[in-house]
């Protein structure tokens, strides 16, 4: 499993000099709403984008002094929704020792909703200063977004490949992070996760590591 990603960019009328933007996360999504009582997901911003960057992106041919343009003039949004177990998204390995990832998108309804309500939100905006600088009718005046899926390959956060559980049937390891057939063998990395949630997972795996330590200091007491 890995995140449900997207990329979006809105673009003000007045410049945003911010060098490093990624410093705000809005999570009250991350349990659903009035209009949809399920988890929708993470929204924080990008590092900032660069001309450079959005060239994978745009149309062929697209001047640089234009993504430039654009550049300097657009908030950058990251947004993340949970990636929930499938039993036929797995990774395997071909006869001749090759790997195989074979991989379908779910928890797409929950993301969609998710990019609506930023769209929604930066519509609602009617003025606003930017360092100092009025931006005339509104930062978001033109209602201009250019959205973008992060493809699979984008993926820096794959888990769930040996979950754990209660059921042998369905887990690969116990609750303790030990594998249910060998009494030795322990896995406390991103593996272990049952499904991929909408934040980053390192304080999640840290945390873990730590209570599977702690139960290996009793067991071995």
């Amino acid at each position: 499993m890995g995140h449900v990603n997207s990329v979006l960019m809105a673009l003000a009328k007045c410049p945003n000099p911010t060098v490093f933007q990624k410093t705000l996360s809005v999570n009250n999504f991350c349990f659903g709403d009035k209009e949809w009582p399920y988890p929708m997901g993470h929204i924080s911003f990008v590092g900032k984008l660069d001309g450079e960057t959005l060239k994978a992106g745009a149309p062929a041919g697209a001047p640089g002094w234009t993504r430039d343009l654009m550049a300097r003039h657009s908030l950058d949004f990251w947004l993340t929704s949970e990636d929930l177990p499938d039993p036929d998204n797995r990774v395997t390995l071909d006869p001749q020792g090759g790997i195989v990832l074979q991989y379908t998108p779910n928890h797409e309804e929950a993301h969609r909703r998710l990019i609506a309500k930023l769209k929604d939100l930066m519509k609602q905006q009617r003025k606003c200063q930017l360092h100092g600088h009025e931006c005339h009718e509104g930062l978001f005046a033109r209602n201009l977004f250019v959205g973008q899926r992060i493809p699979l390959a984008g993926v820096a956060h794959q888990v769930g490949t040996v979950r754990f559980g209660n059921d042998p049937r369905t887990s690969a390891l116990d609750i303790h992070c030990r594998a249910h057939e060998v009494d030795n063998l322990y896995v406390v990395d991103g593996s272990v996760f049952v499904s991929s949630g909408a934040v980053n997972p390192a304080l999640t795996i840290m945390a873990n590591a730590s209570r599977v330590g702690d139960h290996l200091l009793e067991r071995l007491r």
